[in-house]
């Protein structure tokens, strides 16, 4: 990883910063924007204390701050950007077609050209329809889920986020004070959710096997869906394994119930997505980010039979689907070209670059005894300031001690020039090299040591 400008450099190669983390600039618009924004910031997830600095241009896997500080970043726009910022192709096709319009009230080619991309990868995907963000396509999933079945309910696993929709915000982020002992608990995510929606929404816990079973035996009859993302970051950001994905993919079928996997992330481990990796058939996916190669995007997709849904051709369709700039032609070629530079080869190399970063960073925290791990899949990576094993949200959710430690080393790490989300998670990009995993991992567990040797959480 190139050292950026304002870094010295160790005879180690680790950079150590010279200046704050937070530069007079981004200081000054976080000033501004908190007297015309409720908490200063137009995004939550975008937001660490004390704050973050200010996004001037990114280029590559860096993006320069608004002091014209270079952080190398593995926060990729919440893992949206599969290439890194301003990746040419994409830039290239933006530039192609800009001059001509930004949006129509008429359909483009170029919503052909990506989804019969997405289909081609994916052929479980047999038909596409394109929303605005994954937000919305989990919602449109789910609005299908219902349709289809005729069934009001849905189920979805504990810490699981899939966007801003009430019924799967439901515990987003209990507590052990709340989340329930012999079962989950359905826990309101927002002040004001009705209680009809946490009553509609049942909680599983992942992988775990029986009980997760039980309860979709119990509540069959009026399940529409289950809504299962394989890798999720707050329950651990560890794989489902495999007896738990056939119990699941089998109780779904025998009870009539859809199962609705949610890649808007995940689409990113295989070629194909994540269930052609895991071996599942859901009957809808839900897309979005890395798709619409750093545009705004999702996407609703799967076999004829379900999407028929959507069909407005003939009468009122059983779901209507639209969307001012649904499929805006600048989002569909930017998508196009980012999937296209996204081959199996390029998945590949990038998937193996985020298992040389976890086995580097459990390596070391392992030989220099410090009580921490790493887990992930494929590109994706999140620290944890403990040892026990994790499986789910339960064995993930730290203690207030552990939260203040990830919190100063993500902010140590910002210090040092490495952008993190606010979990300590990240994602690679493909414009990341094989020096530029070991540099990362070494700052990682560099700062990792210095904060508990500063202040110890075990």
């Amino acid at each position: 990883m190139s050292t950026p400008g304002n870094i010295t450099t160790n005879d180690k190669g680790h950079g150590h910063n010279r200046v704050s983390p937070i530069g007079p600039q981004s200081k000054m618009a976080f000033e501004k924007s908190k007297v015309i924004t409720p908490g200063g910031s137009m995004r939550g997830a975008t937001f660490f204390a004390p704050q973050a600095p200010y996004a001037l241009r990114g280029e590559g896997a860096w993006v320069t701050d608004a002091d014209g500080r270079r952080l190398f970043d593995c926060n990729n726009n919440m893992f949206s950007l599969i290439h890194g910022h301003a990746f040419q192709p994409v830039v290239d096709a933006l530039h192609k077609v800009i001059d001509a319009g930004t949006a129509f009230g008429l359909p483009t080619t170029a919503e052909i050209d990506l989804a019969e991309e997405l289909c081609r990868r994916a052929p479980r995907l047999e038909q596409v329809r394109f929303v605005n963000s994954g937000t919305e396509a989990v919602m449109f999933a789910i609005k299908a889920a219902r349709a289809i079945t005729g069934r009001p309910a849905i189920a979805k696993f504990e810490g699981a986020y899939h966007g801003a929709y009430d019924c799967v915000e439901v515990s987003l982020d209990p507590t052990p004070a709340n989340w329930g002992d012999t079962e989950p608990l359905g826990v309101a995510h927002d002040a004001g959710t009705p209680a009809g929606v946490v009553n509609d929404t049942v909680v599983l816990r992942l992988n775990d096997v029986d009980g997760s079973r039980r309860l979709l035996e119990a509540n069959g009859a009026r399940l529409a869906c289950v809504v299962f993302d394989p890798v999720t970051s707050r329950a651990g950001m560890v794989p489902p394994t495999e007896t738990f994905r056939d119990m699941l993919q089998n109780t779904c079928r025998q009870l009539g119930i859809l199962l609705v996997l949610d890649e808007v992330i995940s689409f990113r481990f295989g070629y194909g997505g994540s269930h052609s990796v895991f071996g599942l058939e859901p009957d809808l996916v839900a897309l979005g980010k890395m798709i619409g190669g750093g545009l705004p995007v999702g996407a609703i997709a799967g076999p004829a039979h379900h999407m028929a849904v959507f069909d407005h051709t003939k009468a009122k369709p059983l779901v209507s689907l639209g969307g001012t700039f649904s499929a805006n032609p600048l989002t569909m070629v930017a998508g196009t070209a980012a999937l296209r530079a996204f081959d199996a080869q390029a998945v590949e190399r990038l998937n193996a670059l985020g298992s040389t970063l976890r086995q580097n960073l459990n390596e070391a925290f392992k030989k220099d005894r410090i009580p921490a791990q790493v887990t992930g899949f494929g590109s994706l990576f999140r620290l944890h300031p403990f040892t026990s094993p994790i499986t789910d949200y339960r064995s993930c959710y730290p203690s207030a001690i552990q939260k203040a430690a990830l919190s100063k080393i993500q902010f140590k790490l910002l210090g040092e020039g490495l952008l993190l989300t606010q979990y300590c998670a990240g994602a690679l990009s493909t414009a990341m090299s094989r020096s530029d995993i070991n540099d990362l991992a070494e700052a990682i567990v560099l700062a990792t040591k210095s904060v508990f040797i500063e202040s110890p959480w075990s």
